[in-house]
């Protein structure tokens, strides 16, 4: 039997139900929402469908036929653990609980997620929150994880994704490493200085680093002793004065509050990059999900 043929023998049973229960096909129609003949074909599909005759009918009552007494004995037990169990089912989609399990970049994880997730938490007592730190999006089905937040410009794929905010391409630096090697006064002055680079996981190299000024973008060759993979070695290598970064506004902004790093270029960190929310194309989002998305909303800086 097909999912739809499964779906619509379940609706019949349940209509079944109600027309015993109250023993008229309008009066079952008004407990149901239906009209007197969506009752009736519903009934008469049912009895198609099982091979006998369910409801003998006359112009003033109804009752149940001999087959049909014993098939409706026969399955009422059932109907109530159906019952049952789609009370469960709706339960569990409306409350925020199990394993959540998101995919997530190492600076968002860092120092977005990751400092903010303990009043997450302890809002939701009955869930569990898995961070698994990428550098790629991947296969989110396949690898089994219900969402990600992820910096970049979405590929073709059948997930929903949702564009949580911009964030700008800023250039900075430590107090101490401009004190000992100047700050650049113009993009090209960058070429002179020593820069932590940023290995490209798409190429092998680094990124490459350009300064944008409205319609205005200047490339840059830049050079340095040092190239990580990921976001918290380059912050770190920044801090302790190693060179220039190009980094993103949103992972460093406090650091820029706190004086730990100076930016550099304020008019050239026209450049933006998107962070995209991702979840699977369910018609009926889980509510776990659900809240974990309206957390990351209300936790960007506007």
């Amino acid at each position: 039997m097909g999912r739809r043929s499964v779906a619509a023998s379940l609706d019949g049973l349940g209509v079944l139900r109600a027309v015993v229960e109250a023993g008229s096909f309008v009066r079952a129609g008004e407990a149901l929402g239906l009209t007197q003949p969506a009752v009736s074909r519903a009934v008469a599909r049912l009895e198609e469908r099982v091979g006998v005759r369910i409801f003998r009918r006359t112009a003033r009552s109804i009752s149940l036929t001999d087959e049909g007494r014993v098939f409706y004995d026969s399955i009422a037990p059932h109907l109530d653990a159906i019952e049952e169990a789609a009370t469960t089912a709706r339960d569990a989609r409306a409350r925020v609980r199990g394993r959540l399990r998101v995919n997530v970049d190492p600076g968002t994880a860092e120092l977005l997620l990751a400092p903010r997730l303990p009043a997450f938490l302890a809002q939701h007592k009955d869930l569990f929150v898995e961070l698994a730190v990428r550098d790629r999006l991947g296969e989110l089905a396949r690898e089994g994880f219900d969402a990600a937040v992820r910096f970049g410009i979405p590929q073709p794929s059948a997930l929903k994704a949702r564009l949580l905010l911009r964030s700008r391409v800023v250039t900075c630096a430590s107090p101490d490493y401009i004190r000992r090697h100047g700050a650049p006064a113009r993009p090209e002055d960058i070429q002179k200085h020593t820069c932590v680079l940023m290995r490209n996981p798409a190429t092998g190299s680094y990124f490459d680093w350009q300064f944008v000024r409205g319609r205005k973008n200047v490339p840059v060759n830049v050079s340095g002793q040092l190239m990580v993979n990921q976001f918290g070695p380059m912050l770190a290598a920044c801090l302790a004065g190693q060179g220039i970064a190009q980094v993103l506004d949103l992972h460093v902004r406090p650091f820029f509050e706190d004086g730990r790093l100076v930016q550099l270029l304020p008019e050239w960190s026209d450049e933006t990059y998107p962070l995209y929310a991702y979840h699977h194309p369910e018609p009926l989002v889980p509510a776990k999900v659900r809240a974990f998305l309206q957390f990351v909303g209300e936790i960007l800086p506007r």
